[in-house]
């Protein structure tokens, strides 16, 4: 199970990337990083440990799952010879079982890998998509796409959107961490069903996969990345006088996430950090220079430590001061 040291870990290597990826989303870094503990949380923790290990590479050998028929799973491929009966199906299960003999070289508890030979990874990547969708996708899997931690983060999110259409929140603004628990057992499972509440989904241990998700989500949203170096440039130029000197509507910085993004420019850059001013706590007040939106972005000052700054947040991420 991933503890909070293995959660900053985690936010420290794959955390803007994700903050990235999520912007003009309902999900937030934690709510990610909840899924990534679950999934692969097991593999990545013990993994970040190894010396030699760059975070790209034990984020390329993240897979799982190597149940087959006779230990339950009722989904393709529900064994070896099911695999290879598709068209390139003995290709993806050679890549299959190479991946899962990587794996099992830095992870104990997998030795039995090196012996049954049949046994290959049903689950690939940080956010584990399934072998299943090898019918549907045949060359994500063939062409390893699952090693790039950004191509996994692009399925997962693809996924949990299916999550909230299956619930009907696809046209929410936001979402409580309840429901992200309920659209993450429709993420493991398909579906939900609302009797049985978070008590649903892949069992680990004596809890439920949806109960894993609450838990893991409350344990991330715990832990916050400090100490990064702050950005060379100077904050954009603040009016004189030291000051709030906007007129426009008061707002509030409303973000899930650790805290919200200062901009310089009306823009995301590349790399993400680059032209970042500061980063404003969730709640923060902030005053619109004129409340018009810019590329989706909103001029605002603020006080952050003293000091009067100026620049662009994303207008998803503000709302009226008194709501």
């Amino acid at each position: 199970m991933a503890t909070k040291a293995d959660i900053l870990w985690f936010k420290t290597n794959f955390g803007d990337e994700i903050e990235q990826a999520v912007q003009g989303t309902v999900f937030d870094l934690d709510m990610l990083t909840a899924i990534a503990c679950q999934e692969t949380g097991s593999l990545w923790s013990v993994m970040r440990k190894k010396p030699g290990l760059t975070p790209e590479r034990i984020a390329a050998l993240c897979c799982g799952d190597t149940l087959d028929e006779d230990k339950g799973r009722k989904a393709f491929p529900r064994t070896k010879a099911h695999l290879v009966a598709e068209p390139s199906g003995q290709k993806m299960f050679d890549i299959a079982r190479a991946a899962l003999l990587a794996m099992a070289e830095h992870v104990p508890g997998y030795e039995f890998a090196r012996t049954r030979k049949n046994k290959f990874a049903h689950g690939f990547g940080v956010f584990q998509y399934d072998l299943q969708f090898f019918l549907q996708n045949p060359d994500y899997f063939l062409n390893k796409d699952y090693e790039v931690f950004g191509n996994s983060l692009k399925r997962a999110l693809g996924e949990l959107r299916n999550g909230l259409k299956t619930l009907g929140l696809q046209g929410r603004s936001t979402i409580t961490d309840e429901e992200f628990c309920k659209v993450a057992i429709c993420y493991n499972t398909g579906g939900f069903k609302p009797s049985k509440g978070l008590k649903q989904g892949h069992k680990s241990g004596d809890k439920f996969y949806g109960e894993c998700i609450r838990d893991f989500v409350a344990l991330s949203r715990t832990v916050q990345v400090t100490g990064a170096p702050a950005p060379a440039p100077a904050p954009a130029p603040a009016p004189s006088g030291g000051g709030i000197t906007a007129t426009g509507p008061a707002l509030r910085v409303n973000t899930n996430s650790s805290n919200l993004r200062l901009r310089r420019e009306a823009k995301v850059s590349s790399p993400i950090e680059k032209n970042v001013a500061a980063k404003l706590p969730n709640r923060h007040p902030v005053r619109a220079i004129s409340g018009s939106p810019v590329n989706g972005f909103i001029e605002v000052q603020t006080i952050l430590d003293g000091r009067l700054l100026q620049g662009f947040a994303s207008a998803d991420h503000l709302v009226p001061a008194g709501g």
